[in-house]
């Protein structure tokens, strides 16, 4: 089966509400062959004098060089901060030459625009509404709640898929572990998250810089709650209020990359890897791809800029001790495919549909060396009828959810896909790779919360060691119409759909 490719798409999530056949992108992927580069979009062209953004990169770990510096002033840009450790500049310009003219000076090893849009964005995004709890919703699940469970966790099918609820009865994770919510915003008043909000691990970077006002990590009125439905999945609080977080023991943050629009750009995302690493974060989830390239491919001048951007700020934020988890995406794509069409690119201007090669275009960070890349399961521990896939590419798998007229739960649970957390005290359902990375996330918080001075490669290994093996789904046609939706590859304890296996939270707990 192929999904559907709708033209704005950034947060892993699909919409609640939708027919699942027809809502099945929400993660930008842009790895795949590169147009050539007479046919390739124009990058970022500012003609009218309005300003972009941009990312200059150089040497790590001495500061911007004056001659650098000096360039970058003589070719029309204004410096906006500089991450010198990985060697990042965050420039703004309104010279539509600026990344070209840039790129000849000494020491500047790559230089690129992050967006096709003007400062702001005035592009519009829907990245899926969810279904929202009633209040009749809630207080009929709190009457059917089960003794020691908090009111809506009989709603949450998710939680035993993984074992989670039996890892409960061992630990709930260490308040000592914090997980960095890098996203569209946490909405720390919400009652699940506020027990265990990390305020100093919270920060609003969608400018390219760390904004470190009160609230200013929080999604605005307006804004998708994305964020704060990825945090309370973690680590809603066990607190006999609502819901139950795959480790409801451990602290989560806010890092706040998405602007107004919806859309995560280069700036904003280095800047969220960056804090999360001099912040002692031990775990991030990233449950999006970085606009506007769905792949990054390395020949074109722009994108490798962005690809190496974002390449150094996770590699850093691994070094400093993090274990970054990542969503797969949702266009049912396998990306182990000798090609991909990617029609949505770039997503902020004028898409021009390309075929790309996965082994030269990354979708990031999901694809970054180092990053956990999870795929979606629903209710039935089948593949999501919307994850991407990919034998050497997935590395495990857990509940994003599913229609329920592929994959239905047992009861109490009502819904195929995934509860969460919602701005405003509220609780509803998503679905999504966005759904299935931060149970992986809340499992890397439970292993580190019983082995504190593991490394993120001991981390990752242990996560990996403790999937259940999950044998390829043959032939999956999920939708029953005698057709084959996407073809497994690999052997049981590590394949394409499923990678090493399913999330594990009781072995996190125990071994």
């Amino acid at each position: 089966m192929t999904a559907p490719h709708p033209r704005h798409r950034r947060a892993l999530v699909v919409p609640a509400g939708m027919a699942m056949a027809t809502a099945l992108a929400f993660l930008p992927n842009t790895a795949a062959t590169a147009a050539p580069a007479d046919d390739r979009p124009a990058a970022a062209a500012a003609a009218d004098g309005t300003p972009l953004s941009y990312v200059v990169n150089v040497r790590g770990g001495h500061g911007a060089p004056g001659h650098v510096k000096k360039a970058i002033a003589e070719a029309g840009g204004t410096i906006v901060t500089s991450y010198d450790k990985i060697g990042v500049i965050v420039v703004h310009s309104s010279n539509p030459d600026f990344a070209t003219t840039v790129r000849e000076a000494r020491g500047v090893q790559s230089a690129g625009a992050t967006r096709h849009a003007p400062l702001p964005s005035a592009a519009t995004t829907d990245m899926g509404t969810p279904k929202v709890l009633s209040a009749s919703d809630v207080a009929e699940a709190k009457a059917e709640a089960a003794a020691g469970q908090d009111p809506l966790q009989g709603l949450q099918w998710d939680l035993p898929a993984i074992k989670a609820d039996k890892a409960h009865e061992k630990s709930l994770g260490s308040s000592k572990v914090t997980v960095a919510v890098i996203d569209t915003g946490v909405d720390d008043t919400h009652p699940d998250i506020a027990p265990n909000f990390d305020r100093e691990a919270s920060v609003n970077c969608v400018a390219g810089k760390p904004d470190t006002s009160d609230g200013a990590w929080r999604p605005g009125a307006q804004e998708s709650p994305h964020g704060t439905h990825v945090a309370g999945e973690i680590a809603a609080a066990k607190n006999g209020v609502g819901m139950t977080g795959v480790a409801p023991g451990v602290k989560v943050s806010g890092i706040k990359v998405s602007n107004p629009d919806g859309y995560f750009y280069t700036e904003a995302v280095v800047c969220g890897f960056m804090w999360a690493a001099e912040h002692g974060v031990e775990v991030t989830n990233n449950s999006y791809y970085t606009d506007p390239w769905y792949f990054n491919c390395k020949n074109d001048p722009d994108q490798k800029a962005l690809l190496e951007a974002v390449t150094r700020a996770s590699r850093y934020a691994e070094r400093k001790g993090a274990v970054n988890v990542a969503a797969a995406g949702n266009e049912n794509y396998d990306l182990a495919a000798d090609e991909i069409t990617d029609p949505v690119s770039p997503n902020d201007g004028t898409p021009s549909e390309r075929v790309i090669d996965p082994s030269e275009c990354l979708d990031i960070p999901t694809q970054l060396p180092g990053v956990v890349t999870v795929a979606a399961t629903g209710a039935k521990g089948l593949k999501s009828s919307f994850s991407n896939y990919g034998r050497g590419v997935v590395d495990i798998a857990a509940p994003g959810g599913d229609s329920t007229r592929y994959q239905t739960p047992a009861p109490p649970a009502t819904s195929g896909l995934i509860l969460g957390t919602l701005p405003g005290g509220k609780w509803g359902y998503m679905a999504g790779t966005s759904m299935a990375s931060p149970h992986v996330a809340g499992v890397a918080a439970l292993i580190k919360s019983t082995h504190p001075y593991a490394p993120p490669a001991l981390v990752k290994a242990l996560l990996y060691a403790q999937a259940d093996a999950t044998a390829c789904t043959d032939p999956y046609d999920i939708d029953g119409d005698g057709k084959v939706d996407a073809v497994c590859e690999g052997p049981k304890n590590r394949n394409g759909f499923y990678g090493w296996g399913t999330a594990d939270a009781l072995d996190a707990v125990t071994r």
